[in-house]
């Protein structure tokens, strides 16, 4: 798998790259990694863990609180929850450390670990290293030190976490969602007995789609990567809106009472004016990524809020927010944070934030979204290129400076090299969505000439 630790924690196919061993083996390594850090220091400590509904998460739960458990820890099994939810209660429970078993979008084959500090937050990336490095030294045979008798974690299932953390989104909403009707699309995932139980405690109507995992369809054709069903079921039921999550509820994409999508873009935007209006969006400035459209930039600079970029990733987003204490920012993937409310991307509280938006202001989320035009968007991915080589091209600069010339200030290149493939990924952005693809066609021309 070369490096274990991603962006987004450990991730593979289940029971090929992530084993129960290599699970096992990274839990005890994370105790007494955070042992030595002094985490744990003056008590007995405790540890949340849940998972999607991912068949591969049941074993893999099982190995880390094996690990966990022989290395002295206390674990409270959460079982079947979002990724937001165990961040969440690892805060709420002065837990000492969370571990969530999900892929995310992911295809039902794959399953990842991913680890969170006290308090909910991700776990700093010289932690992470420093646990892959402890865990390759055991994995060669250099024996653990082990606790016996009363000394080994005892563990317990942790019942009341969802009513908990259903309690704890709708204690945050501004507003009820009484007179709404929202179809939701859980994805078959993790959100799919949290999601409708807290837009119903808000007051909602539902309908819901993609609510019966049963540990293979998880994503299966449904959810925020797919919303032909959610369009469908929006416009048949003459719902307000629809909310999309995927496996594990990090993200959040909607549909408007006509069936058309509404991105993450679009509803940092709404959010941004709601936020703004009541006083709760701090320095009056949202973060998001430099894939955000164009259309996103020029509507926030239209009104008044400030506009800050990262790279792509919301680990990005999140460490800006963080840095500089703002309150929103996102992706338009769907990743939004809220982070007087969340540690992480939540995507039941942000679409429970957006209907409150809905159902405060009695407009329909297709005005509400219009504050922004999604300008058109052309993506194009050139393999087989020397992608390290994007930033110091002469001949590629030329190409890119000509091609902002003829855009002009409504258009936009981005050349980006993927963080794990051969490849460059040409993206531009014009008022016309004809001269984005020509424009486009013309630097991935440039990108094989100059790098292939």
């Amino acid at each position: 798998m070369g490096r274990l630790f991603g962006t987004d924690g450990v991730r593979g196919v289940a029971n090929a790259d992530l084993t129960a061993e290599l699970a096992l083996g990274l839990s005890v390594a994370a105790a007494h990694v955070l042992a030595e850090v002094g985490t744990f220091a003056g008590h007995r400590p405790t540890a949340v863990v849940g998972r999607d509904p991912r068949a591969s998460g049941e074993f893999l739960e099982a190995a880390v609180v094996a690990g966990l458990a022989s290395a002295g820890v206390d674990v409270l099994r959460v079982g079947v929850l979002p990724t937001p939810a165990v961040a969440h209660l690892t805060g709420a429970l002065g837990a000492d450390l969370g571990v969530m078993l999900s892929a995310s979008h992911n295809a039902m084959p794959d399953n990842g670990i991913k680890f969170f500090a006290r308090g909910g937050h991700k776990l700093a990336d010289e932690l992470e290293d420093r646990i892959e490095a402890v865990y390759a030294e055991h994995r060669t045979g250099a024996p653990w030190d082990r606790p016996t008798g009363a000394g080994v974690g005892r563990v317990r299932d942790y019942d009341e976490g969802l009513d908990q953390y259903v309690a704890h989104l709708v204690g945050v909403l501004p507003n009820r969602l009484d007179g709404l009707k929202i179809v939701l699309d859980e994805a078959h995932g993790a959100a799919s007995r949290v999601s409708p139980e807290a837009f119903a405690r808000a007051g909602a109507e539902l309908v819901t789609i993609g609510a019966v995992p049963d540990g293979l369809n998880i994503n299966d054709g449904c959810g925020s990567t797919h919303l032909d069903l959610l369009k469908a079921a929006v416009v048949e039921h003459g719902a307000d809106l629809g909310i999309a999550h995927d496996g594990d509820a990090d993200r959040c994409l909607a549909v408007d009472h006509t069936g058309a999508e509404v991105d993450g873009d679009q509803i940092l935007a709404v959010l941004a004016l709601a936020m703004r209006e009541r006083g709760a969006l701090r320095s009056d400035t949202v973060v998001a990524t430099v894939m955000s459209n164009l259309g996103f930039k020029l509507a926030m600079e239209r009104e008044g809020i400030q506009f800050v970029q990262t790279g792509v990733g919301d680990r990005y987003v999140l460490e800006e927010m963080k840095e500089h204490g703002y309150a929103l920012g996102g992706e338009q993937s769907g990743h939004v944070i809220i982070l007087d409310h969340a540690t992480t991307g939540d995507g039941t509280l942000t679409g429970l934030m957006l209907a409150a938006r809905v159902a405060q202001t009695g407009r329909t989320l297709r005005d509400l979204a219009s504050v922004m035009e999604r300008l058109p968007q052309v993506l194009i991915n050139v393999p087989d290129v020397d992608k390290a080589r994007v930033k110091t091209s002469a001949e590629l600069a030329t190409a890119v400076g000509e091609a902002e010339r003829e855009l002009g200030s409504t258009g936009r290149v981005l050349l980006r090299p993927s963080g794990t493939e051969p490849l460059v990924r040409v993206m531009v952005e014009a008022a016309d969505i004809e001269q984005a693809r020509s424009v486009a066609g013309r630097l991935a021309d440039a990108v094989k000439s100059a790098l292939g």
